[in-house]
């Protein structure tokens, strides 16, 4: 359920990412006693008057901002000031045509080097991800192998990282007037934003695969779990990844809500054991035993096997969590432009502040119609709501279908990964596309069985292609699965989209993740569309934007949750992995009694604690509060129009700041406000 961490890693390689009506700093006004260069005032100007002598008055100003640049980067290791001024006088382009010819050298190998990475990269980590092979322990250190670690170590010893600092001073990204050649020269310089020692990155890389594969093996065998009465409510249960899997099969028994309300108390119970650490290690992706979550009970299987030891997991998730901030930290000290993991998600890789993603969700959090879509759903429900309920699937089209009649569909139609590849075509004609570029499409797509829960992975050169990745049972996809696939595939579109058909490639991409996780919710809402049973209408619409708010408002909660971890972990640095879940559990109770208790009406629940993301994807969850946001603009915008086209023309922008892009896709700023209207009409349609 997310765009692949790798090609959004790269983006601080081949272009940075910019931001919603935030001025980006001027690399020429930070302090450089703030930076770890050794060139001092003196040298800079003895080095602008060389560079003027040799080119003309007229190159003054771009060679000041230039060697300000590049001397905020230069080290002791790089060479003295006098080496310093001659690598200035030696590579300084003063004429037009050949800094346009030097743009371009750095595009072509900029492309190679992120796309070898992907590439390979893929193949380090195919073992982990796919469910092709049996798992092995040597899968994990291949994982965690990536030679590109020390790429930015190369860079700059090479000194080609300053030859880019040199000659492409970044511009005020808010001018108006800048062309896409300055777009372009302004994402290579954003790249080079850090020099990250190697040793650095290598540990950040191996933090994060222990995470994942910790995560990617959280399984529960719903078949296992006993309910208070004795009876085991999911005879033949499938195996349910923590949290997706458990999360997924509480909303796919919105269709009998009544018959089903016992099985869903069940697996919300077992996510309050996981997210407390409470549940015995005994039961993780153990299908040998018996588990009782209300009790907290486990007993073997089989009658006369030896009891099994009812010993809770320790904290070993929220150890995890503690190793991939000790590893940010080690990137803390050789990034002096964003000090933090958080500096450097909000700043650097979203380009949107803290504090107005934080103001963003708020104004959903606050919104006075969610009051209004609680009482809607508890008069649905016939009941009280509870925690779960943030998750309540009511207003989808699939809500009215049987879970069974829908995995049926699923499996004849697509028994294997090769007959959803096939279907590529198809699927992508149902949405609008045309029969070229749906054939465009479908050549740079390839669709694999995923070992966790679904992701894509975009390609990083045009000769290479997107991954979308979904998990496929031995009898064939089932309707989870497919639905999973849809989301991945609106993130592979974008992919090839903004890979293939922008203009230049240092500008691949969207605004942030969250651009992206945009088009995957657009694609996934139509999923019973495109499966050719239901159509769209006017009732439809109206459920449809009830569901979005429904889920923006649920994310969001989530989100102020990840984002307040992160400031504790740097406020408490030596914190140990149960104080981390103290105050995780602690805040996240905080956090629903403040917002979801007036409108869920029950107090004290932790439940926005229970995701897998914050453990392992370090501050990724509020791109999905956002893209919500950029999701219900898009979906305004395209009413009456053909979403295919729409979507190109959005995304061909490539990677302009957030707020750009948005005014270009949109015609208006990010903003909670269409969402919550469409909420507040949805409702009044409903009447």
């Amino acid at each position: 359920m997310r765009t692949s961490g790798i090609r959004w890693a790269l983006a601080a390689m081949v272009g940075g990412i910019m931001v919603v009506g935030w001025a980006p700093v001027a690399w020429a006004q930070v302090e450089q006693k703030s930076m770890t260069g050794m060139i001092g005032e003196e040298q800079i100007q003895a080095t602008v008057d060389a560079l003027t002598s040799a080119h003309g008055p007229q190159c003054r100003d771009r060679a000041l901002a230039g060697v300000r640049q590049a001397a905020q980067f230069w080290r002791e290791q790089d060479g003295d000031a006098q080496a310093f001024q001659a690598f200035c006088v030696a590579q300084f382009v003063a004429e037009p045509g050949a800094r346009q010819d030097l743009l371009e050298r750095f595009r072509k190998n900029w492309e190679a080097l992120s796309g070898h990475q992907v590439a390979l990269t893929r193949t380090l980590r195919e073992e982990t991800d796919l469910d092709a092979k049996a798992s092995m322990p040597v899968d994990l250190l291949f994982a965690t192998l990536n030679p590109f670690d020390h790429l930015s170590d190369d860079l700059y010893r090479t000194r080609l990282a300053f030859v880019a600092l040199l000659n492409f001073p970044e511009p005020d990204l808010t001018r108006g007037d800048l062309t896409r050649q300055d777009w372009a020269a302004a994402r290579l310089v954003r790249s080079l934003a850090m020099r990250i020692p190697g040793a650095a990155r290598q540990a950040q890389t191996m933090a994060y695969a222990a995470a994942d594969d910790y995560i990617a093996a959280y399984n529960i065998h719903t078949d296992a779990l006993v309910a208070p009465d004795g009876t085991r409510p999911f005879p033949g249960g499938p195996k349910l990844i923590s949290h997706w899997g458990l999360r997924d099969h509480i909303k796919s028994m919105y269709t009998d809500p009544v018959g089903n309300l016992g099985r869903q108390r069940l697996i919300a119970t077992v996510m309050d054991r996981i997210l407390r650490q409470q549940i015995p290690a005994v039961v993780i992706d153990n299908p040998a035993v018996l588990y009782e979550p209300m009790a907290n009970q486990v007993r073997a299987r089989q009658p006369g096997d030896p009891t099994p030891s009812a010993d809770r997991e320790a904290d070993v998730r929220y150890a995890r969590l503690l190793e991939v901030f000790a590893a940010e930290r080690g990137i803390d000290a050789s990034s002096p432009r964003y000090p933090t993991h958080i500096a450097r998600k909000f700043e650097f890789d979203r380009e949107i502040p803290e504090q107005e993603v934080e103001a963003l969700l708020t104004a959903v959090l606050s919104a006075p119609v969610a009051k209004d879509v609680g009482r809607l759903i508890r008069k649905r429900l016939g009941r009280a709501l509870e925690p779960f309920d943030i998750w309540y699937d009511g207003f989808k089209a699939r809500s009215t279908l049987a879970p069974e009649h829908l995995d049926s569909v699923v499996r004849e139609r697509y028994p294997s990964r090769d007959a959803f590849q096939a279907d590529l075509p198809n699927i992508l004609g149902r949405l609008g596309f045309d029969p070229e570029t749906s054939a465009f499409l479908t050549d740079h797509i390839v669709v694999d069985g995923s070992r966790g829960a679904g992701h894509a992975m975009g390609a990083g050169m045009r000769s290479d292609a997107a991954r979308l990745r979904t998990r496929i049972g031995k009898d064939g996809m089932d309707y989870k699965g497919y639905n999973i696939a849809l989301h991945e595939l609106g993130h592979c579109v974008e992919q090839v989209f903004t890979l293939n058909r922008v203009d230049s490639t240092l500008m691949m991409g969207v605004p942030n993740t969250a651009f992206t996780e945009a088009f995957a919710f657009l694609f996934q809402e139509r999923d019973i569309e495109v499966l050719g049973l239901g159509t769209e209408d006017a009732a439809h619409k109206a459920l449809r934007a009830l569901d979005a708010f429904w889920m923006t408002f649920e994310i969001s909660g989530v989100s102020l949750l990840d984002m307040a971890v992160w400031r504790w972990l740097y406020a408490n640095p030596e914190a140990t992995p149960a104080a981390l879940r103290q105050f995780t559990i602690d805040k996240a109770v905080e956090i629903w009694n403040r917002y979801f208790a007036p409108v869920m009406g029950v107090r004290d629940s932790a439940i926005l604690a229970i995701y897998s993301h914050m453990i392992v994807y370090g501050l990724y969850l509020p791109d999905y509060a956002i893209g919500h946001l950029v999701h219900a603009q898009i979906e305004d915008r395209i009413v009456g129009r053909n979403l295919a086209t729409e979507m190109e023309r959005m995304c061909v922008q490539g990677r302009l700041t957030p707020d750009a892009w948005m005014r270009g896709a949109v015609g208006a700023p990010l903003s909670a406000r269409p969402l919550i209207d469409a909420a507040r009409g949805g409702l009044k349609a409903l009447r």
